[in-house]
């Protein structure tokens, strides 16, 4: 039996599907005790980091299922990089904003280290303008 943890590769594989599904178990399941989200780049609203497992269940938990609703991710590149703990995620996400059934599209680079099969930072680099865009139209 191969007990060995899975590669970055996998466990990036894991959380994408995760993501895109709102799985906020798997997603919490496949971060490290102490590992952390971190959005360098976001909307008014949007915490620039969730550090820790109850922090990240806390926030998912809450947005997961109420604002956007994602059907795919496109033109997915995974790049495994010399640092076997890294790997990096190229994406276009698409789905409907549920409060209007508008559509939506989110073009995403994600940076991962992952360390014994758990993701220990997830920098997500998406482009904040499609969901500052999807929160305007709820206000106007």
């Amino acid at each position: 039996m191969n007990t060995s943890p899975e590669t970055s590769r996998q466990v990036v594989e894991r959380m994408l599907v995760a993501g895109r599904n709102s799985d906020v178990d798997t997603v919490v399941e496949l971060m490290a005790p102490d590992g952390y989200i971190e959005w360098p780049y976001r909307p008014a609203g949007v915490p620039g980091r969730l550090a820790g497992r109850a922090q990240i269940r806390e926030f998912l938990t809450r947005t997961a299922k109420g604002f956007i609703r994602f059907h795919e991710y496109r033109d997915v590149v995974i790049h495994e990089t010399l640092d076997p703990e890294v790997t990096i995620v190229e994406y276009a996400a698409h789905g409907t904003v549920i409060p209007t059934g508008a559509p939506f599209e989110q073009v995403v680079i994600a940076v991962f280290r992952v360390r014994e099969g758990h993701v220990v930072s997830y920098r997500d680099y998406l482009n904040p303008l499609p969901l500052a865009e999807a929160r305007a139209t709820l206000k106007g």
